[in-house]
């Protein structure tokens, strides 16, 4: 017969559980500050020390922010806390991957920002498409990025943000290459305009489309 031994429970693992309980029931906010040390002791009934450890374990698990001499806050949501950071250059495989997630993700983008978009993002993508100033991996990163904005949800500008900075050494280097052929700057100058008319329009559909079409030549150039 097995038998498990009884596990004994720490007075500020006891704490930090019925803590993340109140913040998963709604009781705490996210950016709302957490009652002071005593006032949790008062709550739970337990010494400032077990409180103290509780919240030392939220924070490092990311859960709430210590701001010396304000107090504890709940902290934000953030997607990109879901991956690892890493200062490796992504390989060739993971440049596929990082597409497939692209046209995945994007393709939806297109389809809300059609669908939410307003006059100013309208006029925030124009201004992009019509800047020849700027830089090329800068002017295509901040399309991108609008298009996400358009979307209307916070989360997916994050994932954009994301992978971009994975992908920028690639997309810096992509871009240094397609300057030397005029023809292949335009293909993707219309593409992008043809996206952009697609979200004036309200064309979910067709905005979909466009980005999968767009996003399928980029990476057919990536991998020559």
């Amino acid at each position: 017969m097995n038998i498990e031994k009884i596990q004994t429970q720490k007075i500020s693992e006891a704490v930090e559980e019925q803590i993340e309980k109140m913040i998963v029931s709604g009781a705490f906010q996210a950016g709302e500050k957490l009652p002071s040390v005593r006032e949790l002791c008062d709550m739970f009934g337990v010494g400032r020390s077990a409180v103290r450890d509780a919240i030392t374990t939220l924070k490092g698990k990311g859960i709430v922010n210590v701001r010396r001499g304000e107090g504890a806050f709940i902290c934000q949501f953030d997607c990109t806390k879901l991956f690892a950071s890493s200062v490796l250059l992504p390989s060739f495989d993971d440049i596929q991957e990082l597409f497939q997630v692209r046209k995945i993700l994007e393709a939806g983008i297109a389809e809300m920002a059609a669908l939410h978009r307003t006059e100013h993002d309208l006029q925030s993508l124009k201004k992009i498409l019509s800047d020849e100033s700027a830089e090329r991996w800068e002017a295509d990163y901040e399309f991108h990025l609008a298009l996400a904005k358009a979307a209307k949800n916070d989360i997916l500008i994050q994932f954009i943000q994301f992978i971009s900075e994975m992908m920028k050494k690639t997309m810096v280097d992509f871009h240094i290459y397609v300057e030397k052929n005029n023809s292949i700057i335009k293909i993707i100058a219309e593409q992008h305009e043809e996206i952009y008319e697609t979200i004036k329009n309200r064309d979910c559909k067709r905005a979909n489309e466009a980005m999968i079409y767009h996003l399928n030549y980029v990476e057919k150039l990536l991998q020559r």
